[in-house]
């Protein structure tokens, strides 16, 4: 009886165990709960409503959030309930107010940690090592939109700093039509956090990069991206071959093309064709007057003479020969004609 009652008290424990066991058990078929790890890598682009926010699921150090104006703040100080803050709106000027601390403080262009050091730093007047967390609440201040002949366009509210070539692969990329530059058009009011030499066109309000650049990721051609920054990918200029050639058409600028090379994706030319006098007609930029320059395909084609890079709009026209030209449009009128005469045979 001893030895019973002694054990009665684990046979409900054991009991227990198992039911413990028995509800986290992965059941067949059933895929396990999502771990740490797993919850924590959020997407990198997650929608709401229209817009697509783009988070920071690494961490990257250099890629963090700068704050800006019209963002919320929550404001921690340890042990100091008083001087703690919620839902601290950005001013339009990037500053916000704290107890204690006279005058505006600075939190434009700054990330949580940089934004909580200075905090901290200012109390050091009234408290001996104050420790201060600040965590962005709302995410106002940077949007960013991308336009033009991309796969998808649309906005994106940013909550890290991205670079242009980022941006375009959430665009899905560059469209067939695409052209070779890819814009970036600045906001006037919108305040920039980079100074550096970089990002000196940044004050004409307009930067252009060559998009063969952009995508390898030349660093020059692949700055980051500010608040209200509108990218743009214009359609492809074209170029033009028309006159004695198997097959006239218009040709995108998507790469830099030569006479003889716009020429062969033409079909090359015609049997008649004066290879000599090809005429390329130019239009100056942004008036009508317009410019004829001339080349020898013989010549190019012999390395002889400068195989010229095409202008947009340029239309190279390929002359007929006009002794050859005359005959074959005689003997297209003319063989019809006969043969539709009776044919008498001479015995």
């Amino acid at each position: 009886m001893l030895n019973q009652k002694r054990f009665m008290p684990v046979v409900p424990m054991l009991g227990i165990l198992l039911l413990f066991n028995s509800t986290n058990a992965q059941k067949p078929g059933e895929t396990a709960p999502p771990t740490a790890s797993m919850t924590s890598s959020a997407t990198a682009a997650s929608k709401q409503g229209n817009m697509s926010v783009i988070t920071n699921p690494y961490d990257n150090p250099a890629e963090q959030y700068r704050i800006g104006p019209g963002d919320v703040l929550d404001i921690r100080i340890l042990n100091r309930p008083n001087l703690s803050r919620d839902s601290v709106r950005v001013e339009g000027n990037g500053t916000i107010r704290m107890p204690l601390i006279e005058g505006a403080i600075s939190a434009a262009c700054m990330t949580e940690t940089e934004l909580a050091k200075s905090i901290a730093e200012r109390y050091l007047k009234y408290y001996r090592n104050p420790q201060v967390d600040v965590f962005i609440k709302e995410f106002k201040s940077s949007q960013v939109a991308i336009i033009g002949h991309v796969g998808e366009q649309g906005r994106f509210m940013l909550q890290r700093r991205i670079r242009l070539l980022e941006l375009l692969t959430y665009a899905k990329g560059p469209a067939p039509n695409a052209g070779q530059t890819i814009s970036v058009i600045h906001s006037p009011t919108a305040q920039r956090c980079d100074n550096d030499a970089q990002n000196e066109p940044q004050a004409t309000g307009l930067a252009s990069y060559k998009l063969s650049d952009t995508l390898s990721g030349v660093e020059e051609a692949n700055p980051y991206l500010e608040s209200g920054d509108i990218v743009t990918l214009r359609e492809a200029d074209r170029v033009y071959v028309v006159g004695d050639v198997l097959a006239p058409r218009e040709i995108p600028l998507k790469e830099p093309i030569t006479i003889s090379r716009a020429i062969a994706m033409a079909g090359g030319v015609g049997k008649d064709s004066k290879k000599d006098k090809i005429r390329i007609i130019r239009q100056t930029p942004g008036s009508s007057k317009k410019t004829e320059l001339f080349a020898d395909l013989g010549a190019i084609e012999k390395k002889k003479a400068e195989d010229l890079d095409l202008m947009p709009n340029d239309i190279i026209d390929v002359p007929t020969s006009g002794a050859k030209s005359l005959i074959r449009s005689l003997m297209g009128t003319i063989a019809p004609s006969i043969g539709q005469l009776p044919v008498r045979v001479i015995p």
